[in-house]
């Protein structure tokens, strides 16, 4: 475009050349369209085509559905309807489970995960992407130089007719220094529309960063709660193993007296290696877990190590707002929002395709055939003057951009209100099962009280040979049964409280 710009000009400056001889005010008359006409320019760069964004409204209800169900007063829901003015959920809501060790392991995560770092080289991207379209405003400033020789080839020639000639020339040489300045004035908004989707683009990464960030603390906390049950899980089945020994050893010293029969000493040992198998499974569940949490922390499985703990987290009360918080509180809500800002502001971009592209540059330099007579006046030359260039047919290429961008708009915003839908039923599952379990866990007590007694009692009545050992075997069966029933159970609430910070967007904003 410059050069077609610079051999146009060239050709027009002979003509003007007479008017330097004319009064001042005659001089000034031919800049007066120029002046009128880089006033429309500005008046028209105000405006931006394509449609301004707004975001589709979505009736998301009042409250929760589950949020209405009145919990059973002897349990704990975990959970709590947030009242008005009621400050809002941490973004350190892990701090709730008041475990100092859990504290640390998520202070490690925001620094090592390699999740969160991935989301926020992605930002990084995203934001020289933004600082590139912004470069759209301001005009491009190129310069250029050369030294050339050049020359053909020389020699004389006979005719028919007994004459000669000569062609050809000698060598010569050519030095040249230029700059140019080329503007693209943003007439119908196509920079301002790139513009637009490219900070709607980077306000959708800020929110992926905080969306992977919410999802690695829920995967690191589930992960370490199933972690601390297994270990309560292994202090169980090892006292278990004990105690199963023990009884071996009454039962043989009992069949040795003539008291006991072999059936029940077989019984003994079958019971021991069982829950020797299943001491084994735990601990295998438990390495298993420890290199997840390894890797969720960035660091290899052989380097960490995380040292049994006695107690397990207890359970929080979470505050539970209004669904409509969601809408701002949720990282991948809010990320599908800004997609669908920025998928309609390309509507605009592909839609200023349509009009003409009006391009302001200038250009000049020194260009000579001796280097002594390099940066002298005559081998000025320069060139000034706007280029309009405009597409008279593509054969529909432009209509289609235009209609892939607004199909690109219409799959982000379905998708945003999939992205609504599924919190809300995330939410709504994640109340109902604590309420649920909390429940679970009352009946559950009062099975785990039943199974220790009836135990209690079965082992007496053993001891005093009024039964055999087949019906200790069963009753011990039953309350191991139990007890690892009660913390599984606990790990599933805890599991599930973790969920549900993640689900309400963990003081995201």
């Amino acid at each position: 475009m410059m050069k077609t710009m610079t051999t146009s000009l060239s050709a027009s400056l002979p003509t003007s050349a007479p008017a330097c001889k004319a009064s001042a005010s005659q001089r000034r008359r031919p800049w007066r369209p120029a002046a009128a006409g880089l006033i429309s320019c500005l008046v028209l760069a105000g405006c931006a085509v394509g449609p301004d964004y707004q975001r589709p409204d979505m009736d998301v209800g009042e409250r929760f559905k589950q949020a209405s169900v009145a919990a059973d007063p002897q349990a704990n829901a975990g959970w709590v309807q947030a009242r008005p003015g009621a400050s809002e959920l941490r973004a350190d809501w892990w701090v709730s489970y008041g475990d100092a060790m859990l504290n640390d392991l998520m202070a490690t995560l925001q620094e090592q995960n390699v999740d969160i770092r991935l989301a926020e080289a992605r930002y990084r991207q995203a934001q020289a992407s933004l600082q590139s379209a912004r470069s759209g405003f301001f005009p491009t400033v190129g310069s250029n130089a050369s030294i050339e020789r050049s020359g053909s080839g020389g020699g004389s020639a006979s005719g028919s007719g007994g004459g000669s000639g000569s062609f050809g020339g000698g060598a010569s040489n050519s030095y040249s220094l230029s700059g140019s300045v080329s503007w693209e004035v943003d007439l119908w908004g196509r920079v301002r529309r790139t513009v637009e989707a490219g900070q709607a683009a980077l306000d959708a990464s800020v929110a992926d960063i905080g969306d992977v960030r919410l999802s690695m603390q829920s995967a690191l906390a589930q992960t370490y709660f199933t972690l601390r049950v297994t270990d309560a899980e292994i202090s169980l089945m090892e006292q278990t193993v004990q105690a199963y020994e023990r009884s071996l050893r009454m039962t043989g010293n009992r069949y040795e007296a003539g008291v006991a029969m072999q059936a029940d000493v077989a019984a003994a040992r079958t019971q021991l290696e069982n829950a020797r198998t299943q001491l084994l499974a735990l601990q295998r569940q438990r390495a298993q877990l420890e290199h997840a949490a390894a890797v969720l922390l960035g660091q290899t499985p052989a380097s960490f190590e995380l040292a049994a703990g006695s107690e397990v987290p207890q359970l929080p009360t979470i505050p539970v707002g209004i669904p409509s918080e969601l809408l701002q509180r949720r990282p991948d809500v809010a990320a599908a929002e800004r997609r669908m800002a920025e998928a309609n502001a390309q509507i605009g971009v592909a839609q200023a395709a349509w009009f003409p592209a009006l391009t302001l540059g200038a250009q000049g330099g020194f260009r000579s055939g001796q280097w002594a007579d390099w940066l002298t006046a005559p081998a000025r030359y320069w060139a000034l003057g706007p280029a309009l260039a405009l597409t008279l047919f593509d054969g529909g290429a432009r209509s289609a951009a235009v209609g892939q961008a607004r199909a690109a708009f219409d799959i982000q915003a379905l998708s945003w209100r999939q992205t609504v839908l599924a919190a809300l039923q995330e939410v709504e599952d994640l109340l109902v099962q604590l309420r649920v379990m909390g429940m679970e866990q009352v009946t559950q007590g009062r099975a785990l009280e039943s199974a220790r007694e009836a135990l209690r009692l079965t082992q007496n009545q053993y001891e005093a040979g009024l039964i055999d050992y087949l019906s200790v075997v069963q009753t011990e069966t039953t309350a191991l049964s139990t007890e690892r029933a009660a913390l599984s159970l606990l790990s599933d609430r805890l599991s599930a409280s973790a969920q549900l910070m993640a689900a309400l967007g963990g003081g995201f904003r």
